[in-house]
């Protein structure tokens, strides 16, 4: 853990290479436009409300909102807004979510404290995702439950809240065993077969990560931290600084659960290759892994549709494309979708099974009126790391998220402002367009 520490501490901007600075602006981007989405659900609304009511603070703020809140208060309803639109990058070994807890937990804890350095704010993202995801894949290794990404979120924001902090290693120790113990250790499935706002506890582990870094300063003990310290995951952590683990990132194109998006790629493939119009559909089976399987539901609320497989498909297939209309009231209020819904059916492949999680396969079969049966390849989605997307796509979802909320002149300022940070751009900037308050936000 020594090492560990070290890295959390003392890794600089100059020490980065090119390419893990150009990722750390990709994933900012990527998961400040999904906050922009996410700002305009109810889910952030109530946890913007709650924030403002129980986390006073007068340091951080509520993004989109401008409130001044606790950098818990901020992390929590930050986090959860960006978890409320289910479009924000990912990790398959950790299946789950860094970036919409280690983002909103470093920001809040340097609007808290007072700091504006940019090259500190790309550094902080690295480490956050280099802590969080071994964390992820650490806690996943030596526990027997499907937990939610707020779970091993906490300890990366601990690590964020003791460098911010400048917590001396004995205390980092102990911040890091109190996040740990603390963060949520939520049933992910729970949420996959009864989908709410509770989503993947990224909020939670945010907060219990922040607060676990100001209880350690103040005196607090909580050490150790199983899933850093086990000599068994040791592995896990020495090559910390020499593979960096936020270039494994995936780019989610669609506002939905990761799983769904192979059976959304394979429906649109065979729609690119074939002539049909969705009223044209008898049926369509998804042929896939077992946990996209149990994203089985007829939606009737965003959260439902989210993690909706069959409506994923039936969105897809009824408008081309999936987006925040798609997955909000336009969509779930589309008797087109909601008709086609019903009609695709889900079985479960031994083969899929086996290369889950680290790959996510899904194959579509769509039986048209006319009798034709359409059959799909065996199919992953876009934007897995070892296809990754363009740049130009990555901005162009970024845009169509910001957009509706900030205004085109004021997504592109915001764009600018971001990718200016590399070069000490200011973060004061940056900030202040995310915590306006906009719109109905």
């Amino acid at each position: 853990m020594p090492q560990t520490i070290e890295f959390i501490h003392d890794i600089c901007f100059d020490e980065l290479p090119s390419h893990v600075v150009h990722e750390a602006v990709r994933c900012l981007a990527d998961t400040l436009g999904v906050a922009a989405g996410g700002s305009q659900t109810s889910l952030s609304r109530i946890i913007r409300e709650h924030a403002a009511g129980q986390f006073g603070g007068d340091g951080a703020r509520l993004w989109w909102d401008g409130r001044q809140v606790s950098a818990a208060g901020a992390a929590l309803a930050n986090g959860m807004t960006i978890d409320a639109l289910d479009a924000h990058d990912g990790h398959k070994l950790t299946k789950g979510h860094v970036g919409c807890g280690v983002i909103p937990a470093l920001i809040g804890l340097m609007q808290a404290e007072g700091k504006t350095g940019a090259k500190e704010l790309l550094t902080g993202v690295v480490v956050g995702y280099e802590i969080g995801t071994r964390a992820g894949i650490a806690l996943h290794a030596t526990a027997s439950d499907y937990h939610t990404s707020g779970a091993w979120i906490a300890l990366a924001a601990a690590a964020l809240g003791a460098r911010q902090l400048g917590l001396n290693h004995d205390q980092t120790r102990e911040a890091i065993g109190i996040g740990e113990y603390h963060g949520p250790r939520s049933q992910m499935m729970r949420c996959i077969d009864s989908p709410t706002m509770v989503k993947d506890g990224s909020g939670g582990g945010a907060m219990a990560g922040v607060s676990a870094a100001y209880l350690a300063r103040d005196g607090f003990t909580g050490a150790p931290a199983i899933t850093m310290q086990d000599e068994a995951l040791a592995h896990i952590w020495d090559d910390l600084g020499r593979n960096w683990r936020i270039c494994e990132q995936y780019i989610k194109i669609y506002p939905v659960c990761r799983w769904a998006q192979p059976a959304v790629e394979a429906v649109l493939g065979l729609a690119g290759k074939h002539v049909f119009e969705a009223d044209e559909i008898e049926s369509v089976e998804i042929e896939t892994f077992h946990e996209a399987k149990r994203l089985h539901n007829v939606p009737q609320t965003t959260e439902q549709a989210q993690y909706s497989l069959p409506f994923s498909v039936a969105a897809a297939l009824v408008r081309g494309t999936i987006g925040v209309a798609e997955v909000t009231r336009d969509g779930l209020k589309d008797r087109q979708i909601m008709g086609l819904t019903k009609k695709v059916s889900i079985t479960e492949c031994d083969r899929f099974n086996q290369e889950f999680p680290a790959r996510r396969f899904a194959r579509a079969r769509v039986q048209l009126r006319d009798g034709r049966i359409l059959t799909s390849p065996a199919t992953e989605a876009k934007g897995d790391p070892e296809n990754k997307l363009g740049d130009e796509v990555v901005w162009s979802k970024f845009y169509g998220l910001t957009s509706p909320v900030l205004g085109d002149e004021g997504a592109r300022d915001l764009a600018r402002a971001i990718g200016a940070l590399p070069e000490g751009g200011s973060t004061a900037h940056v900030f202040d367009l995310v915590c306006q308050r906009r719109g109905n936000a």
